[in-house]
């Protein structure tokens, strides 16, 4: 007598996705987030929290859920990234050993961790700062994960420029939970980091080109060349002197911020100058990308140094 097939339960798929992430470590659920590019964004939103606020309207409970859902927000859209790219992540020598590339997660289980940690982020947001700072979360997350993730990266050499849009929006976010409000100070600190992303992901770029060649990912250097990409880098490091000026020209910073800010900006442009006299194309990529941190960082850092002078200044001449 034969035995009838047991009937695949509705639920199975259920049961798959906790067995998945059973095998799944910590660390795979951290690094599936991207822990590095989520605490590079969430210093830029400090830095224009602090900005806003100064000492004056400083708030800790604010700015906790202003990191917090940023966070969560950023790792929701990351873990969605390492789901929709785990066809073309295994072929880089960067990707292939994350953790949906080399199977350790399914990926279900991150595109289901992905729409979670987004959806806490907006609330923690909505709810604890304002809803504006949620919107600009929201607009953030759609610009990377459906325009860059989901299209861009794959079809067009625009892919960095504009994917620099949902890495400028952090230190928005930051300025909108003190103000709740989307003026030219907010957009000064959102070109700063718009037109620091083209040349820091260029370089990267370069140096990383045939492993985007192999994926078939249309990046600047692979489709159109070291001279027009030098050329690009060259443009964006330029238009990063105009933008860095704008919060001088607000008056959010002082004197010794534009000095600062005009310094490392010519640092800048004279590196990208060198890319067209230079030979050793690896050594000056590796410069490009290497002084690109070191210029958003200190860049940065001096906003918020400038913001501590000029408050302590005011205090004591009162």
């Amino acid at each position: 007598m034969e035995r009838s097939m047991p009937q695949q339960s509705a639920a199975d798929p259920i049961l798959e996705s906790l067995e998945a992430a059973s095998k799944a470590t910590w660390r795979d659920f951290v690094e599936v987030t991207k822990p590095g590019i989520n605490k590079s964004n969430l210093f830029a939103t400090f830095v224009g929290y602090f900005l806003a606020a100064g000492f004056t309207l400083f708030d800790w409970s604010t700015l906790v859920f202003t990191l917090l859902g940023t966070a969560l927000v950023i790792a929701g859209g990351c873990a969605i990234n390492n789901f929709y790219d785990r066809d073309i992540d295994p072929l880089m020598e960067r990707t292939k050993t994350r953790s949906v590339a080399e199977g350790r997660m399914k990926p279900t289980v991150a595109l289901w961790y992905g729409i979670i940690l987004t959806v806490v982020g907006m609330l923690v947001l909505g709810i604890g700062v304002n809803l504006l700072s949620a919107v600009l979360a929201l607009v953030g997350f759609v610009v990377y994960v459906f325009i860059y993730t989901m299209w861009l990266k794959r079809t067009s050499t625009l892919n960095t420029v504009v994917g620099g849009f949902s890495g400028a929006v952090p230190p928005m976010i930051g300025w909108v939970a003190v103000t709740n409000s989307i003026d030219l100070n907010a957009w000064a600190l959102f070109l700063i980091l718009f037109m620091w992303q083209p040349p820091h992901f260029f370089a990267l770029a370069i140096r990383k080109a045939d492993d985007y060649r192999r994926a078939g990912i249309p990046m600047l250097p692979v489709v159109k060349g070291l001279k027009e990409t030098k050329k690009q880098t060259l443009i964006f490091t330029l238009l990063l002197i105009p933008s860095s000026v704008l919060l001088f020209v607000t008056g959010a910073n002082s004197w010794f911020y534009l000095v600062c800010a005009l310094c490392l900006g010519v640092i800048y442009i004279a590196l990208a100058i060198k890319g067209f006299y230079t030979d050793d194309q690896e050594k000056w990529s590796k410069q490009m990308f290497f002084y690109s941190l070191i210029y958003l960082t200190t860049i940065l850092l001096v906003i918020m140094l400038d913001v501590v002078i000029t408050e302590s200044i005011a205090m004591l001449t009162k």
